[in-house]
Parts: structure tokens; sequence; C-alpha cells
């Protein structure tokens, strides 16, 4: 087995990763920029063994929820408890109702097919009672009409906005304003570090858009956010907006964290000349000074290279009191890290006030065998009807049930 060096604190390796551990990282704990070598090290997918298991905190269990799907990858819960899940390879969207005594679905449908890597799920208007689901596709917004309890599209997609599509970072995410008054869609950039004023592919990427919900009106909600497109959340206690990014890559291992950070309307957050703050990337060295003090920090810096995705605020009430509210997250796995890290579910504290301490904590772990090679990655993540938490699984083609099981 390769004997790979130790961590610097704060930061880590799938080694160290385990259901409780909290870790803080601060702007005060970046290295300059390539103070280790860039890396390719992308997972080698292996079949999970018959021994291994997701690992929880105490009081907490793991169950095998769905399997046998195709790339799941985002999922939301209907307001009637149904879950939609993307399958974006294939280009699908199924439904996943209820629980069977033994904890399996009771029926899975396929809601609607043939669409170009769907990703965002949402329903509007928001509340209990919906009259469309709208989905998120890599080059455009596509709604449905929908009714509580349809597991099958009671009519053809409506095309009601094109999103620059192409390059790398395809994911689109989709939320609706509290009032139900506008849509926001999150797109990621075409590259790693392309500049935006010389590099046509990067018009309106890297930014989180709004539109009207008929899809007229667009405007920049905010922006330099190199990949938020793989999750955008209203916090329903706040009415704030937040956000999932995965920062750049190529500046060594351990820059530049990944975050979490609600989002202020008009803000900026640096890609692709600055990044965490006002700290210049070096391919673009003294571009744009007049940005620098502009540049937001976010709220919770994460793991170098983790790759956060979906997250949702935790509403059911299956879980202790002191998780009303907070964020839990996905984080599918590094590969521009000389040893692992992610490959994992996070929790994000918020105090039951809406603001984060820039701590999170480990929550599910175990993913990863002791030789490096991978067996789960985790993507989407919901909170199911009554209460638990699913996660899906791209690389087994699963969905995790995560419960509280300590009376």
């Amino acid at each position: 087995m390769r004997a790979w060096p130790a961590p610097r604190p704060p930061f880590t390796d799938f080694r160290y990763e385990h259901p409780g551990a909290i870790r803080r990282i601060t702007v005060a704990d970046l290295p300059p920029p390539y103070a280790t070598r860039s890396a390719g090290n992308g997972p080698q997918i292996v079949a999970r063994p018959e021994n291994e298991w997701p690992q929880v905190p105490a009081g907490f269990s793991v169950e095998l929820y769905a399997t046998g799907l195709d790339n799941p990858r985002l999922t939301r819960t209907a307001p009637n408890g149904d879950v939609f899940v993307a399958e974006s390879e294939p280009g699908d969207i199924k439904v996943v109702r209820g629980f069977t005594p033994s904890g399996k679905p009771e029926r899975v449908e396929t809601f609607a097919a043939g669409m170009r890597l769907p990703y965002g799920i949402n329903f509007y208007p928001p509340g209990p009672d919906p009259q469309y689901v709208y989905i998120g596709t890599t080059d455009a917004v596509l709604r449905f009409p929908y009714r509580n309890g349809d597991m099958k599209a009671r009519g053809p997609a409506e095309r009601i906005a094109s999103l620059p599509g192409g390059g790398n970072h395809w994911t689109r995410d989709i939320a609706f304003t509290p009032d139900g008054k506008k849509m926001l869609v999150s797109v990621g950039s075409a590259s790693n570090v392309d500049d935006p004023d010389t590099t046509p592919a990067e018009h309106d990427r890297a930014d989180i858009l709004e539109f009207n919900p008929d899809g007229t009106g667009m405007r920049v909600y905010a922006s330099g956010l190199r990949n938020a497109g793989s999750g955008i959340a209203f916090d329903p206690k706040t009415g704030e907006l937040w956000c999932s990014v995965n920062e750049r890559d190529g500046l060594g291992d351990d820059l530049a964290p990944d975050y979490i950070t609600h989002v202020v309307p008009g803000g900026f957050y640096g890609w692709p000349w600055y990044y965490i703050g006002g700290h210049p990337d070096p391919r673009h060295r003294r571009k744009h000074p007049e940005l620098k003090d502009k540049v937001i920090v976010p709220d919770v810096l994460l793991q170098p290279h983790n790759a956060s995705l979906e997250f949702t605020f935790y509403e059911g009430k299956q879980f202790p009191a002191e998780y009303r509210g907070d964020i839990f997250a996905s984080q599918h796995g590094s590969w521009n890290r000389s040893v692992r890290t992610g490959y994992e579910v996070i929790r994000i504290p918020l105090h039951q006030t809406g603001r984060a301490t820039g701590e999170y904590e480990e929550f599910v772990t175990g993913f990863v065998l002791p030789d490096g090679s991978v067996w789960g990655r985790p993507v989407g993540i919901a909170v199911a009807s009554d209460g638990s938490l699913l996660v899906t699984d791209d690389a087994s083609g699963s969905i995790w049930r995560i419960r509280y099981t300590k009376k």
C-alpha cells in the first residue's frame, strides 16, 4: 500500500475523514499558489465490497433505499413527498415514491426522457400546489405542466429560456425566490480560468442568472462563481440565497478551497482573477485591480477540490432538534489532489440563526477504500417526507437513506 504523507492541518484527506470530525479553514490558512504540484488523480471506481457501508455519527443509521439507477444526480422532494431524481447522462427524470415496510421505494417511474443532460429540478409556484416542474438542462430551462402526484409528465416540455452551454461545468440548478416572482439559474464557467474579457465562451457564465418565471428579463444576479451550477437554494428561515461552488484547479493540493456561502445580490466572488477574497490568481496577475477589494469572502471554506455539489436545508423532524435548519451538502470528491478528499456528506451548522461560523462537520464518510479506490460518490441530497435524508450516489447508481434511530 502506498505511503502518503500526512496532510497539513487544517487540510485533510480521506484517511482522516470520519463522522463527527469538525473542520474549519480560514483565509489565513491558505498556502501560496504552487506550494505543491497540481495533481491529476481521478478516482478509480470499483464495486462496493460486501463489508463496506457508509459511516454515520452514533445514533444514525444508513439504509440502501434504491438501486439500479443510471447516473443519478440532483434530487428534489416535491410538495406531495415524491422524490424527483435527474438521471443526467441518459437524459431522464425519475420519480421515486414512498417507502415499503422493508425500506424500499413503493414505485419508481420515468417522469420525462430525452433531455440533454438534465440536472436542476424545481417546482413552481412555490408552496403546496405547484403547476409546473422546471428542469435545468445544460443549455436550457424547460418546464412541464404538473399537478401533485404526477409520476409522468402530463404534457410536452416548453423551452422557456436558453442558457450558454458547451465546455466544462454542464450542470444547471434552478431556485425560485420565496415570493415566486423570480427564477435563479446557476451556470458554471466553460473553463478552469479563462479570462471572460477575451473568451466569448465565458459570456454569462460563472454567474447566477435571474429571470422572470416565464424565462424573460434575464440579468446577472451574482458573478465570479466558478461553478455554482451544482447547487443553489433559498434558506427557508432567512429567505437568503445560498450556493455551493467548485473553485479553480491547477494551483496545488490546498488551493483553492471549494465553498458554500450565502449570496449577496450583485456580489462578486472573484473568478477568474481572484479567489477567496482579494488573492490574485497568478495566471491573471495585475488584471482588474479595481475588483480586488470587491471580492466577497465565502461563509464556509471547504477542502480544496472536494467538488461540493447539491445541498439542502434540513427542515424535517426525524433528526434531533439541533439539526433543524442546518445545511447538508454532498461532496463528490477530488481529482486535482495528490491524496483524495471529499467523497462524503457534510453538515454546516447554522445554529437556528441562518448564520454559519465557518465550521463544518463530516457526517457521512466511508466511500473510499484504504488503497484510494472509490466505490461511492455523493451527488444529490434531499429531505424525504418522513424527515430522513436521501443521498444519490452516481458511482453505484444508488440512493442512500440516513435516519436517526437512537431513541
